[in-house]
């Protein structure tokens, strides 16, 4: 049963991907996501069923349209198989639990997020307005320990990026994404995150300019670590945090 589940999630999360994929791209350019219909940026054509099976139809056709040859964006495969894993990677770890609601959720803003500032450098209120009540109420039902702390890793998730973005270091955004993001983390998971996206945002900016794809000083988008140092801090915090404090002790 329990590969039967597992099988039914990850293919939950590839269909959702497809969608976040839509949402990503269309919310930010103040595009509706129901008009116009799934169709090739290029030259217009509408996507049929064919074309719309996740990550499939982009190997399958080479990334390429079958109308018109323009290539289609990585973004979208990687999009939905990165939803599909994460869902995965939830219910494996989690179970269906608040807990694992939580993180398919965390994981779902995270892809959206991640697929928004790449292609746009911006993440949407309006993607964040939408998680908000629904993460404030799994982090609620899900809190362990004193809820204080939960409003203190939404505090601090905040105040650690304000300065950076008063002085153009990174965009409000980032602000609130990661106030969002510490309020379902806690304190001092919040930290952890932190760091965490410093750390893998410096190490892959620092290889994207050596090999030449970004030319120095050219702005990189840090949204997408931000929310990958959360996942790491929900899924794995404590166990870190204690064998770091295990080592220094």
């Amino acid at each position: 049963m329990t590969i039967i589940i597992a099988i039914y999630i990850t293919l939950l999360g590839l269909v959702l991907g497809s969608f976040y994929n839509v949402v990503a791209l269309r919310v930010p350019a103040g595009e509706s996501l129901m008009s116009p219909p799934s169709h090739c940026t290029g030259c217009g054509a509408r996507l049929t069923a064919r074309d719309l099976v996740p990550v499939f139809s982009w190997l399958a056709s080479r990334g390429k349209c079958r109308h018109c040859g323009a290539k289609v964006s990585v973004l979208y495969p990687l999009g939905e198989l990165a939803t599909g894993l994460l869902f995965l990677w939830a219910y494996l770890e989690f179970g269906l639990t608040v807990r694992g609601i939580t993180a398919i959720v965390l994981s779902s803003l995270a892809v959206i997020v991640t697929v928004a500032d790449l292609k746009y450098m911006l993440i949407p209120n309006k993607v964040l307005l939408l998680f908000a009540p629904l993460l404030l109420v799994l982090t609620l039902l899900n809190a362990d320990g004193s809820l204080w702390l939960y409003v203190l890793g939404a505090v601090v998730g905040g105040g650690i990026i304000l300065p950076f973005a008063w002085f153009g270091g990174m965009g409000m955004g980032d602000l609130k994404l990661f106030t969002l993001l510490g309020l379902v983390i806690g304190f001092p998971g919040v930290l952890l995150a932190f760091f965490t996206a410093c750390f893998l945002g410096t190490l892959v900016g620092g290889m994207l300019q050596l090999t030449g794809v970004v030319k120095r000083g050219q702005p990189v988008p840090f949204g997408p670590w931000l929310a990958v140092g959360a996942l790491l801090a929900y899924g794995y915090g404590s166990q870190i945090i204690g064998g770091y404090l295990s080592l220094i002790h």
